[in-house]
């Protein structure tokens, strides 16, 4: 399965970025990708973090929900809707940063909402996305169908700050393997130059999976300056395509038989599942 993650410099409005967006969809799709990526804020990079609150939207009905239905539905691919604020019932003061995925016939698939969120501190520049989102709870996988019999690929979701935490992916695999990882972002520009490709390669070799991470790249009109480099990883580790900056799409192929390769070469995964099936001793 060809699949494609989306790089955006997204500005306070939001009828621009959903524009840009439906673009950049349909380019993917174009270009023959099956599954396309948006990426976190994809809809809104508001002057204040507080925007979000005014264009939060009720689950399953909303015009960026919609606007992400059509945009499946339009370009008949899987779509990994980035991210948007949606309302929490009785708690007006606050949001979920909600991921949301359409089928390609518009169907909402999967609803993941973000369990870390990120706070940092250098300089001036601080970030405490506490202040207005409420921490999802629970880690969501689901299942693409792929074509020609192929079987379908397992996706596990992720936003951003998710990534420096290891044990969400091992989550996602409990059940099953993930053939693909989702991890929909907006790093900060220092953070990103340190750490994203790092952290990006390590999630992909540890999970023996693909990783697809579709980034906010560029100077925002808030003055915000992201790092971009959307990626895709194979699961050795190997960066398969890398967007530095600027608007635009990275490609490329989803192989079964290379995910089946580094597993029986490397059978990592499953000594790991062996060797913790019981609890550790008692150190006492």
């Amino acid at each position: 399965m060809k699949i494609a993650a989306v790089q955006m410099i997204s500005t306070p409005d939001v009828v621009r970025n959903l524009d840009a967006a439906r673009r950049l969809v349909a380019q993917a799709a174009a270009d023959g990708a099956r599954l396309v990526a948006l990426p976190e804020y994809f809809c809104l990079l508001g002057r204040h973090e507080r925007d979000k609150l005014a264009h939060a939207e009720t689950a399953g009905d909303g015009p960026i929900q919609l606007a992400l239905a059509q945009m499946a539905r339009d370009s008949r691919v899987w779509l990994i809707g980035g991210t948007l604020p949606m309302r929490i019932e009785g708690n007006p003061q606050r949001v979920r940063n909600a991921c949301c995925v359409y089928t390609p016939d518009g169907a909402q698939a999967a609803r993941y909402d973000k369990i870390h969120l990120f706070s940092f501190k250098s300089g001036h520049e601080a970030h405490d996305e506490s202040r207005v989102l409420e921490a999802g709870t629970e880690p969501v996988a689901f299942d693409a169908a792929a074509s020609g019999g192929e079987p379908p690929l397992r996706v596990g979701l992720s936003v951003c700050y998710d990534l420096r935490f290891p044990e969400l992916y091992r989550a996602l695999g409990a059940a099953a393997p993930c053939d693909l990882l989702s991890v929909p972002s907006a790093f900060t520009y220092p953070t990103g130059e340190a750490h994203w490709e790092l952290l990006l390669r390590a999630r992909a070799v540890e999970n023996q999976a693909y990783v697809i991470a579709p980034a906010q790249g560029g100077r925002h009109e808030n003055g915000r300056r992201t790092w971009g480099h959307s990626m895709i990883v194979d699961p050795w580790g190997v960066v398969l395509g890398c967007l530095p900056e600027g608007e635009g799409v990275v490609s490329a192929d989803v192989d079964p038989a290379r995910i089946a390769e580094v597993r029986h070469k490397l059978p990592a995964l499953a000594g790991r599942r062996a060797g913790l099936s019981s609890a550790p001793p008692d150190a006492g």
